[in-house]
């Protein structure tokens, strides 16, 4: 069967044995006669699914006892809003480290709950490295220090994180969770869409310490507050059903695969490949991220001008990548690398890189 080559940002690819498994069971699910999608979310059978996503979660990440995993709709955007309107209290400030987009688009809705301060940004500098900050600034009465683990847009990561002992540290981590080994307790809120590395678009991964739900005001409506969730196994109302199924089925193969030790081998072995081709290009290939910050999930780079890079888009798309094209915010190329794009198809990619700047 004839598969593409993804590389797109986000629905990013899923693995294919993932696929394989699902549609083998689309039409009858444990023998139930229906699909997981028709299940009713109170089913033992459903139920099941449900919890063995959660305990995968757990193994995987190796997250603590005194944390909750919460499901929730709505995407990472949501959680723009629901971070501060569980967690910033009327006299408290809310801190935000600006490395791209996605953290400014928190900051924006966080504005519109209360009081916020940008403790550190590179935005002066098109968002190329992650930048510096000085933990001493934050106050102690600072209600949480907000990051974003990944950027997408800009091709940056975090490779060492804030301390989160004198202020609670969250973590939008929507584009590199489950793809290198995690210490939890460094965070008190981690939150993820699943669309690149969990599963499918349509759940949202919460882990929160559970400590921080205290904060939460009962005066916050029901689908707004993380207690809602964490009281009802985030069975409160029916949860997208079929993505956790998905996610369940991607945490199997990623606990198949050796776990996040192994998955972090590949996804340098992956990114090296491509960061190679654009340092030894003198200059040809032109890399968006100080090399300190580059990601392992997505490789940005731009050619010499516009119009060689729409050229070698058209190509690219002509030899069957797609995806490549770098987000309309700051155009350019951005390869999108996630735990599920095979290797060899990285590989391809390489050989067509090279090849480019040969024949051009």
């Amino acid at each position: 069967m004839y598969r593409a080559l993804n590389f797109n940002a986000g629905p990013a690819a899923l693995p294919e044995e993932v696929l394989k498994e699902a549609e083998k069971n689309l039409l009858n699910f444990s023998n139930t006669g229906m699909g997981i999608m028709e299940l009713s979310h109170r089913s033992k059978e459903y139920q099941s699914v449900h919890d063995q996503a959660i305990t995968l979660l757990r193994k995987l990440l190796a997250i603590p006892d005194d944390y909750e995993v919460l499901f929730i709709q709505g995407g990472a955007s949501l959680q723009f809003s629901m971070v501060p309107m569980n967690l910033l209290g009327k006299d408290q400030e809310a801190h935000y480290i600006l490395s791209g987009s996605w953290s400014e688009k928190a900051l924006k809705e966080a504005d519109k709950i209360g009081k916020t301060v940008i403790s550190a940004s590179s935005k002066d500098q098109k968002y190329r490295f992650i930048p510096a900050y000085n933990q001493n600034d934050i106050p102690d009465n600072a209600a949480y220090l907000h990051i974003t683990s990944n950027n997408t847009i800009y091709g940056t990561q975090w490779k060492t994180f804030p301390s989160n002992k004198k202020t609670p540290l969250v973590a939008d981590m929507s584009s590199d969770i489950l793809s290198r080994p995690l210490g939890v307790e460094q965070f008190d809120l981690i939150y993820a869409g699943a669309q690149k590395n969990l599963g499918p678009s349509g759940v949202t991964v919460v882990i929160i310490r559970k400590e921080l739900l205290q904060r939460s005001s009962e005066k916050l409506p029901a689908m707004l507050n993380y207690n809602t969730f964490a009281n009802n196994n985030s069975l409160y109302n029916t949860p997208p059903t079929l993505a956790i199924y998905l996610l369940s089925l991607v945490l199997e193969w990623a606990d198949k695969k050796g776990g996040l030790q192994q998955i972090e081998k590949a996804n340098e072995k992956k990114a090296k490949m491509l960061y190679d081709v654009i340092d030894e290009s003198e200059g040809f290939y032109i890399g968006h991220a100080h090399e300190d910050s580059r990601s392992l999930m997505n490789v940005t780079f731009n050619l010499q001008n516009e119009d060689l890079s729409r050229e070698f888009l058209h190509q690219a798309k002509e030899a069957g990548f797609v995806g490549l094209g770098g987000h309309r915010s700051i155009g350019g190329c951005r390869a999108s690398i996630y735990n599920a794009v095979p290797e060899q198809h990285v590989e391809k990619l390489a050989a067509f890189m090279k090849a480019f700047k040969n024949n051009s």
